[in-house]
Formats: structure tokens, C-alpha cells, sequence
């Protein structure tokens, strides 16, 4: 079977070398380019191991590479949606990087332009294929953690001054930047809340404007969420977690990373017993499975997991919980 060609567009974002190293180490796909406008970024790209070897292109260059299936969408976040939207007009299925862009609007008319023509967007939410979020999914598919009533999430980390200043101009602070990962979890359990309150405050004594502490609370008619970030938590990577609470029974992972599960049921279901026990997990590489999943769907062997409607309605909530307009 021949090779998915792919290439990427923009190096800066965060997750950029992440999905690069896992395009190129899959057997799936061919790597056919990369596209980095910004002199600075792509000094810095052409100076790492990740991106040796591959051609620096234009976007046009790129997007008319004979055979080009999908472009990996890994801008700096004000270019997320101008650039996935030349991508779904040129017909390329595309992985689009976190967050969706400032404008719900936008990001529509790209979800209904790639409906309309059959295109794959594949958002860049990380923890989608973590082992332990997809037994999480399987587990209230069958029912059994009964009917959802709470879920608690907590995604944060540490950041110095540096990484503050550069993250500062973009609106949203730390739900919008990070918060959205597990947003992104809250909608596949509850599915569309409705109604999103978020709180935000500067709680660091470094001398800038970074909403660096933040909380959302979503609600639905039997059931509350809450989502937690801040880049303010000393070793914040090892307690990012999910709680879901069920009228039958509780789920625990914790941390992401390196993910570990403690279920807890009123009655034995399947292999799992009644009462309390620990689940671990093999290692994994993230984005890997993301990639793979990709693959599949552009060969038309499975269908989407996470339609449009869904990553529409997940947008919809980011911006909610950091406070920003959706019209």
C-alpha cells in the first residue's frame, strides 16, 4: 500500500516537533515538506534533529506537491484557522492544532467546508488516544459507571517568565492554552454543557497581565464538571488528572502522562470486581496513536470518532470557560 503524503505548516506551535517525530517514525506516511514563513522559526526547526533532511517549501509549493494527502496544521495560534482553511480549499485532509482559533465563526465555515467536501480534521487534543481516556470511553459506552453526575479535571504545570511573556498577548490565559485538552474530555463524557462560568485570576508575583490561575464550572441538567489550569503548580504535569463519578461507579486517572487508573464499583462488571482497584497501563508515545488513527480514516478502513458537531461544540466551550466571545 502506498504512503499517506503528508507535509506540515508552521513550526511554532508547542506540539509541532511532537506530531513531526511521530508522522516520520510511522511506516504510514511519507513526509514530503515543511513550511515555516518566520526566518526565526525556521533557523531554529533547521537547527534540530526533527526536521533533518525535509525540504523548506512554500505554502503554494506545498499544497501543489503531486499525490499530497494532508497537511499537519502547527502555526503559532492566530494562524491556526487561515491556514486550515487554504488547506481544506486546496481538498487535504488536515490535523489541526489546539486551541481552534478566537473566532467560533471561523472555525465553523472550516468544519462545514471539509463536511461538504469529505475532508478528515483531526484536532490536536492530546489526551484523546491515552490509553486511559479510551477505557474511560469504553467503560461509559457499556454503562458501566451508570449515569455521569460529576467530573473533576486538573491540567497544570510550572512556567518561568520567559514562557509567560510569550504566551501573555494571547487571550484566554491558561484555560484557553492548556484548559483546553481536557475540555475537549468533558464534552466526550457530558457532551454539551449548558452553561459554562469561568474564573480567572493573576495569582504569580511575576510583573505581568498572564491569567495564570483559572477554573470553569460546566453544568448540565444531572450533572457538574469542573476544569482546572494554572501555570503556577510546582511538578503541576504528575497531578493532571480526571475524576468521573457515576451513579455505579468512580474512575481515576491520574497522571496523564504516565497514566494509572484507580476504578471503583458498586458491582463487579466484565474483569473488573466490585470495589476498588488500580489499572495500569503500558507506556505510550503521544501522538502516535493519533497519527495512526489519521492514517486510517484518509484510507476510509474506519470512521471518524469525533465528529464535526463534536469539535464545534468543544470549541464552543473553551471559549466560554476562558471567557471570550463565541460570536
Amino acid at each position: 500500500m502506498n504512503k499517506i503524503k503528508v507535509g506540515q505548516i508552521g513550526v511554532g506551535h508547542p506540539h509541532a516537533g511532537g506530531k513531526m517525530q511521530a508522522f516520520r517514525k510511522s511506516e504510514e506516511y511519507e513526509v514530503v515538506g515543511v513550511v515555516e514563513p518566520d526566518a526565526k522559526l525556521r533557523k531554529y526547526a533547521e537547527s534540530t534533529g526533527i526536521y533533518q533532511g525535509l525540504p523548506f517549501l512554500t505554502q503554494e509549493q506545498l499544497l501543489n506537491v503531486e499525490g499530497l494527502q494532508a497537511v499537519a496544521v502547527e502555526t503559532l495560534v492566530p494562524d491556526l484557522l487561515p491556514t486550515a482553511e487554504t488547506c481544506i480549499a486546496a481538498g487535504k485532509h488536515i490535523h489541526l492544532d489546539k486551541p481552534a482559533g478566537l473566532s467560533l465563526p471561523h472555525f465553523k465555515r472550516i468544519l462545514d467546508q471539509a463536511a461538504q467536501k469529505h475532508l478528515l480534521l483531526q484536532m490536536g487534543y492530546m489526551y484523546r488516544y491515552n490509553p486511559g481516556v479510551v477505557l474511560l470511553r469504553d467503560l461509559l459506552k457499556k454503562g458501566w459507571l451508570g449515569d455521569p453526575f460529576e467530573v473533576h479535571t486538573v491540567i497544570s504545570k510550572k512556567m518561568d517568565k520567559a514562557s509567560r511573556a510569550q504566551l501573555e498577548p494571547q487571550p484566554g490565559g491558561m484555560m484557553f492554552e492548556l484548559g483546553c485538552h481536557v475540555i475537549d474530555l468533558v464534552v466526550q463524557i457530558l457532551g454539551r454543557p449548558d452553561q459554562v462560568t469561568p474564573f480567572s485570576q493573576h495569582a504569580s508575583s511575576i510583573d505581568d497581565t498572564l491569567q495564570d490561575n483559572t477554573l470553569a464550572v460546566f453544568r448540565y441538567p444531572k450533572a457538574l464538571a469542573t476544569v482546572k489550569s494554572s501555570c503556577n503548580e510546582v511538578n503541576g504535569f504528575d497531578r493532571r488528572h480526571i475524576v468521573v463519578c457515576g451513579s455505579e461507579g468512580t474512575f481515576h486517572l491520574q497522571p496523564f502522562g504516565r497514566p494509572a487508573a484507580t476504578l471503583t464499583l458498586a458491582n463487579g462488571k466484565g474483569k473488573y470486581r466490585k470495589g476498588q482497584q488500580t489499572i495500569e497501563f503500558p507506556g505510550y508515545t503521544r501522538y502516535t496513536d493519533d497519527v495512526a488513527d489519521m492514517a486510517r480514516i484518509i484510507r476510509r478502513e474506519k470512521d471518524i470518532d469525533f465528529s464535526y458537531e463534536h469539535d464545534y461544540h468543544v470549541q464552543e466551550s473553551v471559549l466560554k470557560a476562558a471567557g471570550l466571545p463565541i460570536g
